[in-house]
């Protein structure tokens, strides 16, 4: 970022974060939230291990619940920070 855009950027926030910073905020947030989907891939694997041996281990029920959670608040703060409504993130019911 040049100097000039850093002072007008600066000058027209007043209080509020520039467009640099949110900028990077919402990079921030979208990599976390690709990272969760790592996650997410890995879970999907202990799934299917648990339906080959038939028992799902209780931390894999805990885990998925705690991803959902994770994922609904990422998605409402970079919705937030966009002002773009957030994904519905499905709701896991009586699925585990």
């Amino acid at each position: 970022m040049s100097v000039p855009r850093l002072l007008v950027e600066a000058a027209l926030a007043g209080e509020a974060q520039t467009a640099s910073e949110r900028r990077a905020m919402v990079a921030e947030f979208l990599a976390t939230r690709r990272l969760l989907a790592r996650v997410s891939n890995n879970v999907n694997q202990l799934a299917a291990a648990a339906n080959a041996t038939g028992e799902v281990p209780a931390e894999l029920r805990a885990t998925m619940h705690a991803v959902a959670r994770v994922t609904a608040r990422l998605d409402a703060s970079v919705a937030e920070l966009t002002r773009v409504p957030p994904a519905r993130t499905p709701e896991l019911g009586g699925q585990l």
